[in-house]
């Protein structure tokens, strides 16, 4: 029975501490109801640190092994079928949401969380594509920088708009053989894969349908998505490329229809869910999907991700 008592009484501590965690946490993650200078200039710092982190990481893993040249432009718009504009737009639109919704926590206004805060992404990677034009492997790309812009005004045209993000770009990643074909290029493992294999990549405009129709009986979580994507890619310029083989992959487009939700329209008082949510509501959420290709026509799929 004593033992028992123990068993009892160290749950119980277990439990009262982890309640009082999740208050500490939910306390510290809600938003300030006015500017709190101290969570603002924590804000700024930490992103000046990440990127900067980011950018040195980025310099010394992708471009030191490269020779440097003059700065130079490069027109790269017709490479990767355009999987890798979408994913300048989702970056930029992403990163910026985050920077939002950090000066959202620190009570800015929101004057200065669309000026200082949604531009993050548009900042960071201009340095990036900056960096490509030194670069004589790469350059700088028009291209990229109008799609990073693309992403920047899609958040901040809907909160001065609609004071809120209905339509929102989402990310996916399947596993595809196109890898294995040039790992050096499209990655060696699943982490590699995932940054680097256009064909693996979705990219979504999920739409809030409650949203657009309030008052309505829709779930106020349901999303309707369109998702584009490409397959056969073994390389952003083919005519730069020599195969390994004869035979090369055919390329075709990919058109998707599909169900989502927006996590962050669940109602939930805990500030720690909210944060969570609004993390992951970057990707798609796996549902039925219908699909449309230049290569086999329709398609259904009753779980895609």
């Amino acid at each position: 029975m004593l033992n028992n008592k123990k068993q009892f009484y160290f749950l119980f501590l277990l439990v009262f501490q982890s309640v009082l965690a999740q208050k500490s946490i939910d306390a510290f993650l809600k938003p300030s109801d006015s500017l709190n200078p101290k969570r603002q200039n924590s804000v700024f710092v930490t992103e000046a640190v990440l990127a900067s982190g980011a950018l040195i990481g980025l310099n010394q893993l992708w471009y030191a092994d490269y020779p440097k040249s003059d700065f130079h432009f490069i027109n790269d718009n017709s490479e990767w079928m355009q999987m890798d504009k979408l994913g300048h737009l989702y970056s930029s639109y992403q990163i910026g949401r985050f920077g939002a919704e950090a000066l959202h926590w620190s009570g800015a206004s929101q004057k200065n969380q669309l000026i200082y805060g949604a531009s993050l992404g548009f900042v960071f990677l201009t340095v990036v594509e900056v960096m490509d034009g030194y670069s004589a492997e790469w350059g700088a790309s028009m291209g990229d920088v109008v799609a990073n812009a693309s992403g920047t005004v899609l958040y901040v045209s809907q909160e001065l708009i609609w004071k809120e993000q209905r339509i929102i770009p989402k990310f996916s990643y399947r596993k595809t053989q196109y890898s294995d074909i040039r790992p050096d290029v499209l990655g060696s493992n699943i982490p590699e894969q995932i940054l680097k294999d256009y064909n693996g990549q979705t990219y979504w405009l999920s739409a809030n349908l409650y949203s657009f129709s309030k008052g309505s009986k829709i779930p106020k979580w349901l999303n309707l998505a369109l998702g584009y994507g490409a397959e056969g890619m073994i390389s952003g310029n083919e005519a730069n490329f020599a195969p390994i083989s004869t035979s090369k992959p055919e390329k075709f487009r990919q058109f998707y229809l599909s169900l989502d939700v927006d996590l962050t329209k669940i109602d939930t008082k805990s500030h720690f869910l909210k944060t969570f949510f609004s993390v992951f509501n970057s990707l798609k959420i796996p549902s039925p999907s219908l699909e449309y290709s230049t290569h086999s026509g329709f398609k259904f799929y009753s779980f895609y991700f």
